[in-house]
């Protein structure tokens, strides 16, 4: 079982950055794969970045440029960086584990652009 406690959400200019943070209960390194989601209001969640143990990092095309997913093996915690956000960039942000096929997910953090 894998326990996901994310942060880092806020509200923010256009044009402005933020990092989010997932804090995974077990190893990063063992899990494999991790991804970071999105949903805005009346929408489906959508994926925004996922990271492969092996592989590079994939890029939803909307985020491509401006978002970077990155782990840190020794913290257990996989980080999204935003940089020039945009209004439609808001929506709640869910991180995902995939472990032993099974999807797990944390309780979502919200991120607000404001024009």
């Amino acid at each position: 079982q894998v326990q996901l406690v994310e942060s880092g959400g806020g509200l923010v200019q256009a044009g402005g950055s933020l990092r989010l943070s997932c804090a995974a209960s077990r190893s990063i390194f063992s899990i494999g794969a991790m991804a970071w989601y999105r949903q805005a209001p009346g929408k489906q969640r959508e994926l925004v970045a996922s990271i492969t143990r092996g592989r590079m990092p994939n890029y939803a095309d909307s985020v491509k440029g401006r978002f970077t997913i990155s782990g840190d093996y020794a913290k257990n915690t996989v980080y999204l960086q935003m940089n020039s956000l945009k209004p439609e960039d808001t929506a709640v942000y869910y991180c995902n584990a995939n472990f032993l096929s099974m999807n797990y997910w944390g309780q979502g953090t919200q991120v607000t652009v404001s024009s």
